[in-house]
């Protein structure tokens, strides 16, 4: 044994009382040098090791291989089927063997309810967040911006920024709060979840169950990115309605893992949000040893350049909520707890339009970030928004394209225009985002935010 099991064929999806056929037969996609199963919502299968996947039942008297079986719930048992979700581990220690947890430092991460400051109607922007202190790894580099909800009611969401210099090495963590959507906007991440691993980067997104522990390796020198953490219902596609069978986000553009363990027997620290604080116990072994799984309970990574952008060939702009990836919904029919959405390149064509977002004010609350290069309704530039940074529009407060952007839209010749130089996303909520006494208070909190719309002049003519 290699000690991690990754060096062993990865299989997937075998036919009842066979090995599994692996993953490479399969023709399964391979973006990097990892392997992945297609597909968002399926219930998929895998395995490290030939037979370690029961067949024909989830929990026999002897799981194969000397393994122990054990199921992770991601909804109640008595939920709808299309909305279950359950994952069955066949691992080599369950994970009830642990010692006591105890309460450590959260450092700059925080949790809803949000009470520090008050609910604030203002417009505020962020520069990116400074780079890290050396030795800064993924969880301690996270940096709370602010959310809403409630963590106890599991309702609510929380937006994070982190800013990492070092890979986590004897370290695990896990939310069992809510849900993780990672969006990286800086350096690369290899998640090592208890499902196998994920590789993403720049452009690319990664889903982290609720629940679900992992490991994050940088692939660079540094990494920087947004996380939304979702205490509602877990993320799902939006409904297409009136658009048809197809659009947006493809199902079958969501990659997840292929079984991949690791058998360490030394000293692992694993480290637990839940309650809205971090909870530590060091295991004696790694708890990423899932040896094979099956289920719905799944991690996914995304490429967002895959998305099929949906617009307009005629006049006026979408709304926004045509560009939505995921969604998590409420218990009000379209009301989304929070909704991902992304603006990725596009051509824009609209007749006798202002191309550019319009002016708005919204119900929802809407917390903008920036990928690479610049945003169609924003300059860019120092003290502008860039990739890194962040904006944070609450409820109803009126904002839109800024002076230089509006003149020069207002007057542009409407050729067919592609915009490819950017790469932006909202996270976009049902309720005000109270932020933290952290992020109002940040050095890279950019002062005088309202002043971009300065020069907007009376151009009223009887």
């Amino acid at each position: 044994m290699d000690g991690t099991g990754t060096a062993r064929a990865a299989h997937a999806n075998g036919a009842p009382g066979q090995a599994a056929a692996p993953a490479e037969e399969r023709g399964a996609e391979r973006p990097g040098d990892l392997a992945y199963l297609s597909g968002f919502g399926n219930e998929h299968s895998s395995e490290a090791v030939p037979g370690a996947l029961p067949a024909g039942r989830n929990s026999p008297q002897r799981a194969p291989l000397g393994l122990y079986a054990e199921q992770l719930s991601g909804s109640a048992f008595t939920e709808p089927r299309h909305t279950n979700r359950r994952s069955w581990l066949y691992r080599i220690r369950p994970s009830a063997a642990h010692p006591p947890f105890r309460r450590t430092a959260n450092g700059s991460l925080r949790g809803a309810p949000f009470t520090e400051t008050e609910p604030d109607p203002n417009r505020l922007r962020w520069d990116p967040l400074p780079d890290p202190a050396p030795g800064t790894d993924f969880v301690t580099g996270l940096w709370t911006l602010g959310g809403n909800g409630d963590i106890r009611q599991r309702a609510g969401m929380a937006i994070h920024l982190y800013a990492a210099d070092t890979s986590m090495t004897d370290r695990v963590f896990s939310d069992a709060d809510g849900e993780l959507l990672i969006v990286p906007e800086r350096g690369g991440l290899l998640l090592h979840t208890e499902f196998g691993r994920l590789l993403a980067g720049p452009g690319q997104v990664a889903l982290v169950p609720r629940g679900v522990r992992f490991r994050v390796e940088l692939t660079g020198t540094a990494a920087r990115g947004y996380v939304c953490e979702n205490y509602g219902s877990p993320f799902t596609l939006p409904e297409l309605g009136p658009i048809g069978a197809n659009g947006l986000a493809n199902p079958r553009d969501f990659l997840a893992p292929v079984a991949a363990f690791e058998d360490r027997e030394e000293p692992v620290e694993v480290v637990t949000k839940y309650g809205g604080n971090l909870w530590a116990a060091e295991y004696g072994h790694s708890p990423l040893d899932v040896v094979a799984w099956h289920g719905t309970h799944l991690p996914y990574v995304y490429d967002l350049r895959r998305f099929n952008v949906i617009g307009s060939i005629s006049y006026d702009h979408p709304d926004p909520s045509i560009f939505t990836v995921l969604t998590s919904p409420s218990d009000t029919p379209g009301l989304a707890s929070v909704d991902f959405v992304v603006f990725a390149p596009r051509w824009l064509v609209g007749e006798d339009t202002f191309r550019p977002p319009y002016f708005h004010r919204n119900v929802m609350s809407e917390y903008m970030g920036l990928i690479e290069g610049a945003y169609d309704a924003k300059a860019s530039g120092p003290g502008g928004f860039v990739p890194g940074g962040g904006s944070l529009h609450p409820m109803m407060s009126a904002h839109g394209p800024d002076r230089e952007t509006f003149e020069k839209a207002s007057h542009a010749e409407l050729r067919p225009q592609k915009i490819d130089d950017g790469l932006a996303f909202m996270f976009e909520t049902r309720w005000p985002v109270t932020a933290t006494r952290q992020a109002l208070d940040a050095g890279h909190l950019q002062r005088g935010y309202d002043r971009v719309w300065e020069g907007l002049e009376r151009h009223f003519r009887r």
